[in-house]
Order: C-alpha cells, then structure tokens, then sequence
C-alpha cells in the first residue's frame, strides 16, 4: 500500500463512516477494486483510522463530550454500547465466515437501501427532539440496533439511527445520538485491534498492530496520514448529512445504497470466485463490523 491508496481509503472511511451506506462495505469495495494484495498491515489499517473518525466527534461535539456535569450522558452511551461488545464477542465467528463475501454484502446493501427509502414514513411525529430527553431504556435498545450492523454491508450509522427513530426520536437527534456512540463503540474496537487482537495468528509473522504500526517509519507515516485525513474528511462529512437527513430524510441515501449494491453485485458476479478471493481485502475481525459505518 502506497500513500495515494492510503488517502483514498481514508477519505472514503472519512466519507462513509457517519452516513448509512456503509463504510466497511465502501473500504472493501474500494480496495479490491484497486487490486490492493491482502495483508495484515492492510486489515489493520481500515479499522485503525477509525480513530481519526473518532476524534471528528468529539471535535465538533466537544461541549458535550466535556460536559463532567451530565454524567446521565456518559451513562446512556456505556449501556447503549454493551450489546455490540458482548454480541461482538459472542459471534465473532459466525460473522467472520461471512467476511469478504463481496456478493453478499452486496445485497445487504440493497435490502438496507429499501428499507432507508420506507424509513422517514415508518416513523413519524418524533416525540424526542434532544439527546438529553432519551431515556436509558431507549438508549440500551438503540445500542441492540446498532448491533445489525454486525453483518456487513448493513451500516452502523443506518442500524443507530433508524434504531434511534423507532424509539421516538427525531431524526437529527438519532443521527447525533448515533454519532455519540460511536466514539465508545469505535474506540473500544480500535484500541482492541492496535494493543490487543494478534494479526497473521498461526503464522511466522504474528504481531500485534502497534508492533505493526512501529516496525518502521513508512507504516507510522501511512497510520498517521491515514487518521488525519479520516478526521478531516468526516468533520466535513458529519455537517454535510445533518444538514441533508434534517432537510431531505433517508430517501436518497436509500436509492444511493441501492444503486451502488446493484452495480457492485453484477460486478462481483461476473468476476471468477478466485480473482474474488484475491481481491478480497474485507477480512477484518467481526467487531469492526459490529461497529462500523
């Protein structure tokens, strides 16, 4: 990987991580389509510039990430981002058989896209219009929704945020509750995958990420570029979908999913199941996708 590729994934992870279109599936997508060869360096690398996207957050929402008085907040956000930690850890497995099944996620796009295209006439006359009126139950239901997005190609963002609206809330109050989630659920798979997850397991090359990140000065120059551009891109990204899901809804990022899905899947159907096993680069642990987009 060279550093143009790296801008590129991390300007699509920037792009997509906030949007319900599905930022794991954009990644995978993107880098077969570049032919970029599967590496551990690789898979490690899509799910560390989350931390960019990470700190986007926290940066636009800083006053009330820093606000020590409402610790009712910081409450909402442990119980909502359990079920994806426990869940994730239960059924690693079973979703990493799914990994890097281009067909698939595919298709997850496509059902996820019409069911976007229903969502703002399902649910209407929102009664919560502001983080600090959900309750923690809600919250905890919310954080259950979240957990779809374990399959691939659903979308983390998608999954909160329609949770976030069959509960009652508002649309930009999911979207932005569904931001605020994200930094815990995001953080606890980064920090998993740099210092604790060993990469190349079985292998005479087992490392842990920040061994990877550390082995030399090219790898430290494509992590950190990597992060800066994810956090860039997604500030802009994040102001950019408030301001279109308040005024338009989910209706066109539906037709988008669905578009996209139905192009990517004639694609990858045509293409022989080796050259889809060589272009695969999705094989990231479940907890990215329990987590991501």
């Amino acid at each position: 990987m060279n550093l143009l590729d790296a801008i590129i994934l991390a300007i699509i992870e920037g792009l997509t991580e906030y949007l319900p279109i599905s930022s794991t599936a954009h990644m995978g997508f993107t880098a077969a389509l570049m032919g970029l060869p599967e590496g551990e360096f690789l898979k490690m690398f899509q799910v560390s510039i989350q931390f960019g996207a990470i700190l986007s957050v926290v940066v636009l929402y800083w006053k009330k990430f820093f606000d020590f008085s409402n610790l009712n907040f910081y409450l909402k956000l442990v119980i909502a981002v359990l079920p994806a930690l426990v869940l994730g850890y239960l059924f690693d497995d079973a979703i990493e058989s799914v990994l890097g099944n281009q067909i698939a996620i595919s298709s997850v796009l496509i059902l996820g896209g019409i069911v976007l295209i229903f969502a703002d006439k399902w649910f209407q006359n929102p009664k919560i219009l502001d983080e600090k009126d959900i309750p923690i139950k809600k919250a905890l239901v919310i954080g259950f929704w979240q957990c779809l997005a374990m399959m691939p190609g659903t979308s983390r963002s998608a999954a909160s945020i329609i949770g976030g609206m069959s509960q009652g809330l508002s649309r930009k109050a999911s979207a932005e509750f569904s931001f605020f989630l994200a930094v815990p659920t995001m953080a606890a798979v980064t920090v998993y995958s740099i210092f604790v997850k060993t990469w190349g397991k079985g292998t005479t090359n087992e490392m842990k990420g920040y061994e990877m990140i550390l082995q030399d000065q090219y790898h430290i120059m494509l992590f950190v570029l990597g992060n800066v551009v994810a956090f860039v891109v997604a500030m802009i990204a994040i102001k950019f979908f408030i301001a279109v899901l308040t005024k338009f809804g989910f209706k066109a990022w539906g037709w988008y999913r669905i578009v996209i899905g139905l192009v990517l899947l004639v694609y990858f159907w045509n293409v022989p199941n080796n050259e889809i096993q060589n272009q695969n680069i999705s094989e990231i642990t479940m907890t990215q996708h329990s987590t991501n987009d």
